[in-house]
């Protein structure tokens, strides 16, 4: 009787060690559209198997497989990884996810260990723009600056539209969507150490020689001692300067002053007319109130005429000060006289001379 009931009892033990390891088991009810922690079994550029706790492994979709080849590098057996369920049961009967959002948030990671690393990457070039050449690397878009290319892309940049080409990051920001890279530090295999020396060796406020690469609306771009530099157009001449081509021709040498260091981007900006003298310092002392000038037309805007009375000096007759008949135009001569000067703003007031004399009614 006691071996019949301790038999019993072991049967019922059994039992409930069965029910619970089918609980524990016991294959997820999966849902599509979820999203899902699941552990990668195998990868191959065929695909990637996941099991995913449900009753068979989970495969990659297959418009996605062809992404799979640049992530293998970084990717291995038992890595855990989030994945979306895009169909419950395929017509094979296995469920199928994707790797979408780990491809998105993917590249970036990528990009910032390539860039640590200082290796190169492949993108593909598009069109060229005011920033530059817009390039794409696996759907991320990112740009390369023409002071970036070497020749002859950097005389003709739309030469690159539609090419494969290697370059090196110079700064990847995920927060921010930028990506920018560079085609001359790929093509002279230049690293950011060597850079960063070249950068900490030039000093703020010196005068050095610096190489012209191009010209365009934002300035005079230039490479001084192997480090990128900017001379902005504002910084070109104390006058002002609307075509910064005009003063300087790519290859040519100049002196350029440096007015500040970015340690950020390892960059520097230059300036030429700082190599002169201000034309403003004495301002008052030459240029007296009631002193009568002699300058030229030079613009005409909504407010009156500028008229120039030597580079980087330039007055306004105000609009209110006209009669309205005066007839004037661009590149006349005239004279008129000092009204006021504002040498905090660097501005200059003029007014006309009388062409009569008041006539007063007693």
């Amino acid at each position: 009787m006691a071996k019949k009931k301790n038999e019993e009892k072991n049967t019922q033990q059994k039992t409930n060690i069965m029910d619970d390891l089918l609980k524990k088991y016991q294959p997820k009810i999966i849902k599509k559209g979820s999203e899902i922690e699941a552990k990668i079994v195998s990868l191959s550029k065929k695909g990637i198997v996941f099991d995913i706790g449900a009753k068979a492994y989970a495969q990659l979709g297959e418009l996605e497989i062809k992404e799979v080849s640049t992530y293998l590098p970084y990717l291995k057996p038992g890595d855990k990884i989030q994945v979306k369920v895009i169909s419950e049961e395929s017509k094979n009967g296995y469920p199928v996810v994707s790797l979408r959002k780990f491809f998105e948030k993917g590249k970036w990671e990528i990009l910032k260990e390539k860039k640590d690393k200082e290796e190169e990457i492949e993108v593909v070039c598009g069109e060229y723009g005011k920033g530059g050449i817009f390039v794409d690397f696996m759907g991320i878009r990112g740009v390369i600056p023409k002071i970036q290319l070497t020749e002859p892309f950097i005389s003709n940049p739309e030469k690159l539209n539609g090419q494969k080409i290697k370059v090196k990051i110079l700064e990847v920001n995920k927060e921010k969507n930028r990506l920018v890279v560079s085609q001359k530090a790929s093509a002279l295999k230049i690293s950011q150490k060597e850079l960063k020396e070249r950068f900490d060796a030039i000093k703020e406020g010196k005068v050095y020689k610096a190489k012209v690469l191009g010209a365009s609306e934002f300035g005079v771009f230039c490479e001084v001692e192997g480090v990128e530099g900017l001379v902005h157009i504002s910084e070109i001449s104390w006058e002002k300067v609307s075509n910064a081509s005009a003063y300087v021709k790519p290859g040519e040498i100049i002196d350029v002053y440096v007015v500040e260091r970015n340690e950020k981007d390892l960059k520097l900006n230059l300036s030429l007319k700082r190599l002169t003298p201000d034309p403003w310092e004495k301002i008052e002392e030459k240029y007296p109130k009631d002193k009568e000038i002699e300058g030229e037309i030079v613009r005409k805007e909504k407010y009156g005429y500028f008229v120039r009375l030597e580079p980087g000096i330039e007055g306004l007759i105000h609009i209110s000060k006209l009669k309205g008949d005066e007839n004037i135009k661009i590149g006349d001569k005239i004279k008129a006289y000092v009204e006021r000067i504002s040498l905090k703003d660097r501005k200059m007031s003029l007014v006309l001379p009388q062409k009569e004399k008041p006539v007063f009614y007693r």
